[in-house]
């Protein structure tokens, strides 16, 4: 694996993500065979958003994980009378711009004036978050985490940031847990998914990057203890198709 030196892996990974900003959900289908949609589907119906709340999804710059939670609070607001006063909201932050101007790009595309709440964009380092200490009711990450520099310095930021009683949840890439099938996806990922990405958007090393970055990442319960480090109580994680990726879960309390 290359080893990336922690003073330039921030502008690496900015460097990536500008490469395949373009072409991100092609990246998506061709990283997790299409399945990214289903685990992000999981991730919000978890979260169980709620009219009122504010919702922060952190390196969610092209907007899945939003518009999801958006769509369950537009569903929400349908079955109920719209609130008198709504606070609530949700926010999408990276630390790349041409990420956020894809996901602006695509909320000005089904932005509906029935909306129930609107999305704000921010350009924001995870490390270092523009918010107030006790702001968001919920924080999300898919998929992001694991290219953050100082890994640690998130999640406490992401406790900061979260109101008593908020829920953090993250979703990432993690260690298949049979043996037999970790092999079979190991050589998947490593062999053809760079291949792919060749093919597909003309750009073979970002996405050996990104299939190199999901084997560091510390398995399941490593990163688990991490979260609780960070200061989250009530820390859990379930391991979606067979462990290819893990769908963690903490509380402020």
């Amino acid at each position: 694996y290359k080893q990336v030196d922690e003073a330039e892996k921030e502008g690496m990974v900015r460097g990536v993500f500008e490469q395949v900003s373009g072409k991100y959900d092609v990246m998506n289908d061709v990283m997790s065979a299409g399945m990214h949609r289903c685990w992000k589907d999981t991730m919000v119906s978890r979260l169980d958003p709620q009219l009122g709340k504010r919702y922060l999804d952190v390196a969610g710059g092209t907007g899945d994980v939003a518009f999801r939670i958006l769509d369950a609070l537009n569903e929400q607001q349908m079955r109920s009378p719209p609130l008198s006063s709504p606070e609530g909201g949700i926010t999408i932050s990276d630390i790349n711009p041409k990420m956020l101007e894809q996901g602006e790009i695509r909320y000005l595309e089904r932005k509906k004036t029935t909306d129930a709440v609107e999305i704000d964009f921010k350009e924001a380092n995870a490390e270092e978050l523009p918010f107030p200490d006790n702001t968001f009711d919920g924080y999300t990450i898919a998929f992001g985490i694991r290219n953050v520099t100082h890994i640690d310095r998130a999640l406490k930021e992401a406790h900061r940031v979260l109101k008593p009683k908020g829920r953090l949840l993250v979703l990432e890439f993690s260690r298949v847990e049979n043996d037999t099938i970790r092999s079979l996806y190991d050589a998947y990922s490593m062999n053809v998914i760079p291949v792919f990405g060749q093919i597909v958007a003309n750009d073979w090393h970002s996405y050996q990057y990104l299939v190199e970055s999901i084997r560091k990442f510390p398995p399941q319960e490593e990163f688990a203890a991490m979260i609780r480090d960070a200061g989250f109580k009530g820390v859990a994680y379930d391991s979606l198709t067979f462990g290819v990726v893990a769908l963690h879960s903490g509380w402020k309390i």
